[in-house]
């Protein structure tokens, strides 16, 4: 995302553009440096306004902060769905609902280590969650479809669906998952595991998505 120079940028925020370059600028921060990189005076320099003029959109960091997390959050889940959208549709329905949870773990991993940054700031600034998270509405009355979770939700019910997992067996087997995944994405990332080659890493990241495939049959 280039920084735009402050004379286009003035003519383009008469515009209502302001808003939208603000959270790019914040955006360009955190995937360079994480949440803590995310500071309201740097991003409104980076655009060229003036303070009053970003607190307009932003009433303070938190309000950017949070803007930038669902940003992310959205790229997260959407790199979850590219992986569902690249699986072929053939073979047993079985085995299509474990291949998609296997999509769903790899999706979320290569994120973590594509976008590093982008993926710290979505789990360092969380609104607090209401009532849990498992089909819980957001603040608009309604289920974010593209949630990360509501993406691993959904292929857990297709799990039970195809009969690889009882009912009895649903309750807490997305958290679980969703905690083997994430585990794995933070040890490459900022634990003892960032220094593995790529290769390594992959067969590592097989052999996690295996565990998790073989202990629901």
């Amino acid at each position: 995302m280039a920084t735009p120079r402050s004379g286009a940028a003035v003519d383009a925020y008469h515009h209502g553009n302001l808003r939208q370059a603000l959270l790019e600028h914040a955006v360009e921060l955190a995937r360079s440096g994480g949440p803590d990189a995310v500071v309201l005076r740097d991003v409104q320099r980076m655009a060229g306004v003036s303070n009053s003029a970003a607190y307009r959109h932003y009433a303070d960091r938190d309000a950017l902060l949070a803007a930038v997390t669902e940003y992310a959050e959205t790229r997260l889940a959407d790199a979850m769905v590219a992986r569902l959208n690249a699986l072929p549709r053939r073979g047993s329905t079985a085995k299509r609902a474990l291949a998609r949870l296997r999509a769903t773990g790899q999706g979320y991993i290569d994120f973590a280590l594509a976008e590093p940054g982008l993926f710290r700031t979505v789990f360092t600034h969380r609104r607090p969650a209401r009532g849990g998270h498992s089909r819980q509405p957001d603040d608009s009355g309604a289920v974010r479809e593209r949630h990360t979770f509501q993406v691993l939700v959904r292929c857990v019910d297709d799990l039970v669906d195809a009969g690889v997992v009882s009912p009895d067996r649903r309750d807490g087997l997305d958290e679980a998952a969703w905690a083997a995944v994430h585990g794995l994405s933070v040890l490459f990332i900022d634990g003892p595991l960032s220094a593995v080659e790529t290769g390594r890493k992959q067969l590592i990241i097989d052999r996690m998505l295996d565990l998790i495939s073989d202990g629901l049959r």
